[in-house]
C-alpha cells in the first residue's frame, strides 16, 4: 500500500499543495471527481495518457487514507 500512496504528492508549488499524482498537475480532487461522475476508469486513462491503472487505484486509496483521520463536526452561526 505504501508503494501506491507513494504516487500521491504535495508540493507548494504544484496546483496550490493540493495532493497531485506524480508531482504532475493533475490533482486526486479531479479523479475523483470525473470517477464520482460515472466517467469510467478506461474513459480517464483515455483522456489523461500520462495516467496509469495504479494512479486510479492510489487516488481512491488516498481517499480512504484520509477518512481513518478522526474528525469533529462543529456548527458554525449562519
Amino acid at each position: 500500500m505504501e508503494e501506491l500512496l507513494s504516487r500521491i504528492t504535495v508540493n507548494d508549488d504544484i496546483c496550490n499543495g493540493q495532493p497531485c499524482i506524480r508531482g504532475m498537475r493533475i490533482t486526486v480532487k479531479t479523479i475523483l471527481e470525473f470517477l464520482l461522475n460515472d466517467t469510467s476508469e478506461e474513459e480517464l486513462l483515455e483522456q489523461y495518457p500520462i495516467l496509469e491503472k495504479d494512479d486510479l487505484k492510489a487516488c481512491k486509496q488516498f481517499a480512504i487514507e484520509l477518512m481513518n483521520n478522526k474528525y469533529h463536526v462543529k456548527e458554525f452561526a449562519a
